[in-house]
């Protein structure tokens, strides 16, 4: 059984950065994606960034593109999504998920295991 497992949220002033992990276990060999997803207070939940196993193949949304960044310690089975220049419009619950498909795209019905969320909070 595949679990995932988030840390890093946290509250931070306009303009700083956080990183975020997901940890993921009980997936023993094969090609998977991890995508990262956020959902604010209201409103539906949305894709981030997603990078496959492999680390060759990463995508980030435009809404986060040049701040965000995603990257894989495949050592460690950890997914880091880096965000910088954060402002107050990413405060969100932010999850991490499993896409045993590994088909780098960020639908969440591709995603089938699904991590705890960590939140994120920017104040201005």
């Amino acid at each position: 059984e595949v679990q995932l497992v988030e840390s890093g949220g946290g509250l931070v002033q306009a303009g700083g950065s956080l990183r975020l992990s997901c940890t993921v276990s009980g997936f023993t060999n094969g090609d998977y994606v991890i995508g990262w997803f956020r959902q604010a207070p209201g409103k539906a939940r949305e894709g981030v960034s997603c990078i496959s196993n492999s680390g060759g193949m990463r995508f980030v949304a435009d809404s986060v593109q040049n701040r965000f960044t995603i990257s894989i310690d495949n050592a460690r089975n950890t997914v880091y999504l880096q965000m910088d220049s954060l402002q107050p419009e990413d405060t969100a619950v932010y999850y991490c998920a499993f896409n045993p498909n590994a088909q780098l795209m960020l639908s969440i019905r591709a995603y089938d295991t699904w991590g705890q969320g960590t939140q994120v909070t920017v104040s201005s």
